[in-house]
């Protein structure tokens, strides 16, 4: 039986490393993931912070935020190459329950914050929405054209600032 479950990685990385370091290392935990049959659902490079206190002599970190969908048996692995890498300062690997996940994605969409990062599915039927609603529209100005033109000449002035309305809209 394959048990697949949602966790979320936060990795704080020597700040003084390039951004295409911090992306190498990016790199190799995705593959790390896609390799044992995971998927990832959302990267956030939060940038670098100001640490708490010193981790290792160093008093700034990159954050790098890590939302993905494995076997369990993943997890392990990940973790031990978290903690060979040297420019690793620190990291938590957490199981992300659904109800959170669901939250997060509601509270975003709330805030009208893009969440096609953490569900593509979002961003596919927000697309759809806006297309509905262009060909609505586009019904609706043709509609109301062909009854500026059956109305007299009164009335195609007031319908015609009508449509003029609606399409500046």
């Amino acid at each position: 039986m394959s048990l697949r479950r949602m966790y979320e990685t936060t990795i704080i990385v020597n700040a003084a490393l390039e951004d295409s370091d911090i992306d190498a290392l990016i790199n190799k935990v995705v593959g790390i993931i896609e390799n044992h049959s995971g998927q990832i659902i959302e990267i956030n490079r939060w940038g670098r912070r100001r640490l708490s206190y010193p981790i290792n002599k160093k008093y700034n970190g990159n954050y790098i935020h890590l939302v993905f969908d494995t076997a369990p048996s993943t997890i392990p692995v990940l973790e031990r190459f978290l903690i060979l890498e040297d420019t690793v300062l620190r990291h938590l690997s957490l199981v992300l329950p659904k109800k959170l996940y669901d939250y997060r994605a509601k509270r975003a969409i709330e805030e009208g914050i893009a969440y096609s990062a953490i569900n593509p599915d979002a961003q596919k039927q927000k697309e759809e929405k806006e297309e509905t609603a262009q060909e609505e529209t586009g019904k609706n100005l043709d509609s109301a054209k062909e009854v500026a033109e059956n109305k007299s000449d009164d009335e195609k002035n007031e319908t015609e600032a009508e449509v003029e309305a609606a399409e500046s809209n």
